[in-house]
């Protein structure tokens, strides 16, 4: 097959070249193509046989980065299957939500998270779509669950492909951030898998790079905006169980890697580690930066103390993942910049009425090419208001593009705000806070933070003569979220900015709050 069984072609060609490295295994995993795509095969056969895996079920995994999330990417392609990753933060409630929208008849998953599998397990078991299979990576797993070296001990490795598999059929459903509750899932293509990689090689990639992968991969960022082009052009990746920063350092030192990628959050982090100052980078062809512009201090201290240039990227889960680049020669000449679209991207910035604007005009971003996602999973409504009547995908974002077609992201998706290189949308924090008793009216926005880049603030009315504190506000969105979507601190205001329609005016508590966040003021007002 010319997509799908992506490990079996690369063995034809490169069998005894080193394609992965699990640092985050002890002792390191290291495999060649040939060793992998037999590896790969053994899976790919339990699943067909054991599981009963055919074109188009969905293959979950709930785990920390591993060989194990690829193995599924890969043997899921083999199969013609859907591989699905979830985000491990989500609260357990959250990711029962996602599994009763996608049905998976597997679910692998890693000893830290066997918690929330209990609880989701207990919640379907008498359910339609219960899953029938889960299957441990590491420790003791769960009553009923199989160790995953017993599925690959007890498979052979004979080649598996799925011969009736077209490019337009769904490889994997990549969840976004959802504005209104539970997150869509981008329908990512082979078709879309395959330009991707075009784009990526034209723009980035060489033979022969080592690239080391510190995203979580179930998100676009680690699984594809380098390591399935590096797989396609038979070169080696690096994966590490979370992001470590002195093993970061580490590994780029003694594995010579040549691309890494991370967001700015990341890249001062690695500046504080303690091995930053003896640390040996010359390897490094470049960086790429990410989820937020990269402050020019620390281009210049990369490039003063370690000789490293950045690339800019912007991308999204739903279009490429890459979509512009910034060369590492425009770094400092064009700060702020997402530099230029990629090769096979079609770009306009258009008004409100979605007319093409000139240089400098700030417009809404709009795109067409065969880079773009499917739609949404189950969600036709959503997959349609994406697209206008010619085709174009609407991004929601503000940009603006200068004489030499540089492009500028003035604002963001509506409301918003990324922290630590994660999107968070207030309208679903706003939701869990409305089922709090005491709350009457609230809306939440992103602040300034040194570490994370912004970070959540309720802004909170309460009933009248209803009581509620900061301490039990948090708390009790701790019960509903993931942690990381949880606003780091709660005001309570006497009203709020509404519009002449009734609409919060977000940009004007935004305002206010970084105003006197740079003055020092007192933030409550009762």
């Amino acid at each position: 097959m010319y997509i799908g069984d992506y490990l079996g072609r690369r063995e034809i060609y490169s069998p005894e070249r080193l394609a992965i490295i699990d640092a985050g295994k002890s002792p390191e995993l290291r495999l060649t193509y040939r060793e992998w795509n037999r590896r790969v095969n053994r899976l790919a056969n339990w699943l067909k046989a054991e599981a009963g895996i055919a074109k188009g079920d969905r293959v979950a995994i709930l785990a920390r980065d591993g060989i194990e999330h690829l193995d599924s990417f890969f043997a899921c392609g083999k199969l013609g299957a859907i591989h699905t990753p979830f985000n491990w933060r989500l609260h357990w409630r959250e990711l029962l939500a996602l599994i009763e929208n996608t049905s998976p008849k597997v679910l692998f998953f890693s000893d830290d998270f066997k918690e929330k599998v209990s609880e989701i397990k207990a919640a379907i078991s008498d359910k339609p779509h219960a899953i029938k299979h889960y299957i441990h990576l590491e420790g003791e797993g769960l009553p009923g669950s199989i160790p995953y070296e017993q599925v690959l001990e007890s498979s052979p490795d004979a080649p598996v492909t799925c011969e009736t598999l077209e490019a337009e059929e769904i490889a994997c459903l990549l969840f976004t951030g959802g504005t209104t509750g539970l997150p869509k899932g981008a329908m990512i293509s082979h078709r879309m898998i395959c330009w991707n990689v075009l784009n990526t090689i034209i723009h980035d990639l060489r033979h022969g790079d080592i690239y080391l992968n510190v995203f979580p991969l179930f998100h676009t960022g680690g699984l594809f905006t380098y390591l399935s082009s590096q797989v396609i052009l038979g070169n080696t990746s690096i994966l590490v169980r979370q992001f470590e920063p002195e093993k970061v350092l580490e590994l780029i030192e003694r594995e010579r890697v040549t691309v890494f990628a991370g967001v700015p959050t990341m890249y001062q982090m690695l500046t504080e580690a303690p091995n930053w100052p003896t640390a040996d980078l010359s390897s490094l062809r470049f960086c790429t930066s990410g989820g937020a512009p990269l402050p020019v201090p620390l281009i210049q201290k990369y490039m003063k103390e370690k000789g490293v240039r950045f690339k800019q990227g912007f991308g999204m889960t739903e279009f490429g993942p890459g979509l512009f680049a910034l060369a590492p020669e425009d770094a400092e000449r064009k700060a702020g910049s997402i530099g230029r679209p990629n090769f096979f991207v079609d770009v306009r910035v258009v008004d409100d009425q979605n007319r093409p604007v000139g240089p400098n005009e700030p417009g809404e971003l709009v795109l067409k090419g065969p880079s773009r996602s499917s739609g949404y999973w189950n969600d036709p409504e959503a997959s349609a208001a994406a697209l206008d009547e010619e085709g174009w995908f609407h991004t929601g974002d503000i940009v603006r593009y200068d004489e030499e077609w540089y492009f500028y992201v003035l604002d963001r998706k509506k409301d918003m705000f990324i922290s630590g290189g994660e999107n968070i949308y207030p309208v679903e924090i706003e939701n869990v806070l409305y089922q709090h008793p005491a709350v009457q009216m609230c809306a939440v926005i992103g602040v300034p933070d040194p570490k994370w880049g912004e970070v959540g603030k309720a802004c909170v009315v309460l009933k009248p003569g209803a009581k509620a504190t900061e301490e039990e506000l948090i708390a009790f969105m701790k019960g509903h979220l993931a942690s990381y979507k949880v606003p780091k601190s709660v005001v309570f205001l006497k009203e709020l900015p509404l519009s002449g329609m009734g609409k919060v005016l977000k940009r004007e508590l935004r305002a206010k709050f970084v105003q006197e966040q740079e003055g020092g003021g007192s933030e409550s007002e009762g």
